[in-house]
């Protein structure tokens, strides 16, 4: 599809900087024909909370300006990489719910035209082969406040240059023996202008392309050229890049490529209590610190998934963090907050007792078995739910007092000779207790106040409140996941004495082995989220089944002051 200039002024308000820009360019007397994004995830990990910003940046820019976004693998790297990252990465994604451009795109793909232009920038006299080791390289280049000193091999004829990277595409050199630099400016005050690297040795075979190359481009080698090629108008990426940006340019200026991208950063998404480095991430997962790249505690879309937030909360989350240049940190107290939204919005209901305290119906027939209808959803046309009540229930512990001389309106629950109503059911009376030897209470023994079911008692019944229950009688066992922040530190990876491994919160998993849920619950397929009533937000996790029903607890329904 095209974009002409009107697009600008029917496209929504201007929301963020990048979009002012791009409404500039439209508006312009050389607008360009289509907006075209892209988003260039490295397949070595899953992706975070902080990658869910820029995808939402990327693909809803492309989707506001009628344009398009790729998904383009920077799949530069392949001992780190693996196609696992790559299958996640597209779920994500697809579950985010974007589409991209046509196929999914590698820069692999790339590797030959890649090589092509290496060879024109030897050919130029702008790059030549280095026999420097890293270490002496390092030292060579200098630092922030001491100028750079040229290569010894600097000045390689174009002739010698041109057979040395022949010689290193067919694997004749050792790794780490020599590597393709740029001509650029060893005294540059921009560090990433002294003679960067452009192809390093890796005798590694790749996920795409097997082994084809020993020789592979470094990151900022590759990015703008594949960005050339595909005719990306808007190279949308993160504040760490904008020291690179002259490199960007600079290829762009000495490379016959077949469009001129522009490069454009905004702020990262850091958020407290959690770490967004891959490499710590999956230091948590080699470590088996947490369970998997899925584990819910993680900051992963994936963990992020299974926990039970929602791919609307989540970029709802992304439009309230919004898009600048100024770098911070974001309380987690927002994500939760924007989660806790639309779970209770749209969440279904459904009972469960955590901890069972048996109540006893005197005047309920023990082989009697009546069926209520309760709303899935207390405002949203979901239909509604059978909920068997029968002699034998259980409620909360919590929700009896033996203290009688507790108010109504301090103690809104059951005690002795007085009346709640049960959530869709009866009006109940506690008449007394049985306990056991230690003198717990054991059972409570009560009895109903008849035609209460969906109507008022008299007012001599007037209940105290309102609890949850379930029966006992056809209760379905089932596992529960209480889970807490995974640090107990806002900023767990920016201390210098302590490593984030050391920060990590003994209690963020809490496993209750048997907890009891209304039938109806029995069906929940995986990831379909719930609010057990007066509980919790909760998700089927994908663990779960008919056999073994698993919960892992979203949030609570309120944010903890402790907190």
């Amino acid at each position: 599809m095209s974009t002409d200039n009107s697009t600008a002024g029917n496209a929504p308000k201007t929301t963020n900087f990048i979009h002012q820009i791009i409404e500039d360019d439209l508006n312009s007397s050389n607008p360009p024909a289509k907006i075209v994004t892209r988003f260039p995830p490295e397949p070595n990990g899953y992706l975070h909370i902080g990658h869910a910003k820029s995808i939402c940046l990327n693909f809803g820019t492309a989707e506001k300006y009628n344009g398009v976004c790729n998904l383009r693998f920077d799949d530069t790297n392949p001992e780190k990489e693996s196609q696992e990252y790559i299958d996640a990465i597209k779920k994500d994604i697809s579950w985010l719910g974007f589409e991209w451009h046509e196929e999914v795109k590698y820069t692999s793909s790339y590797f030959q035209q890649l090589y092509l232009w290496a060879v024109h920038l030897i050919e130029q006299g702008n790059a030549y082969i280095c026999d420097l080791d890293s270490e002496q390289a390092r030292t060579y280049r200098g630092d922030f406040t001491t100028p750079g000193k040229n290569s010894p091999y600097r000045d390689r004829s174009v002739t010698e240059n041109l057979a040395l990277f022949a010689r290193m595409k067919d694997g004749e050199f050792a790794e780490g023996s020599c590597s393709l630099r740029a001509k650029i400016d060893m005294k540059s005050s921009n560090m990433n202008l002294r003679d960067p690297m452009l192809y390093r040795i890796l005798n590694v075979d790749h996920h795409q392309t097997g082994d084809k190359w020993c020789i592979y481009p470094i990151y900022d080698f590759a990015h703008g050229q594949s960005d050339a090629l595909e005719g990306i108008t808007h190279s949308i990426c993160t504040l760490e890049f904008e020291g690179h940006r002259p490199l960007y340019e600079w290829f762009i200026e000495n490379l016959p490529v077949p469009a001129t991208p522009r490069q454009y950063e905004f702020s990262r998404l850091e958020i407290n209590y959690t770490v967004t480095s891959k490499r710590k991430l999956k230091q948590l997962v080699d470590e088996k610190m947490v369970s998997g790249w899925d584990d819910p505690r993680m900051p992963t879309i994936s963990g992020m998934r299974r926990r039970g937030f929602t791919a609307a909360a989540i970029r709802r989350f992304c439009e309230m963090v919004g898009v600048t240049r100024s770098n911070g940190v974001v309380d987690v107290g927002m994500l939760e907050s924007a989660v806790r939204d639309d779970l209770e919005q749209n969440a279904r209901r459904a009972m469960c007792v955590v901890d069972p305290l048996k109540v006893t119906i005197s005047n309920f027939a023990e082989d009697n078995t009546q069926m209520l209808s309760l709303a899935v959803h207390p405002k949203l046309p979901m239909g509604d739910r059978e909920l068997p009540f029968s002699r034998n229930l259980w409620i909360e512990k919590q929700d009896f007092s033996e203290d009688t001389s507790l108010g109504r309106k301090k103690f809104k629950r059951l005690v002795i000779g007085d009346y709640v109503r049960l959530r869709g059911a009866y009006v109940i009376k506690a008449d007394s207790v049985i306990k056991d030897d230690s003198g717990e209470v054991v059972e409570i023994l009560a009895s109903l106040v008849p035609d209460t079911v969906g109507a008022n008692p008299p007012a001599e019944f007037k209940p105290r409140g309102v609890i949850h229950w379930v029966s006992a009688d056809h209760a379905v066992p089932c596992e529960l996941h209480i889970y807490d922040r995974l640090f107990t530190d806002a900023a767990p990876d920016k201390h210098k004495e302590k490593s984030f491994l050391e920060l990590i919160n003994p209690d963020s998993l809490r496993v209750i082995e048997r907890a009891w849920a209304e039938p109806s619950l029995k069906n929940a397929q995986v990831e379909m989220g719930y609010q057990f009533e007066r509980t919790g937000y909760f998700v089927a996790d994908a663990q779960s089944s008919a056999a073994k029903l698993v919960f892992n607890q979203t949030l609570p329904l309120r944010e903890s002051k402790a907190k």
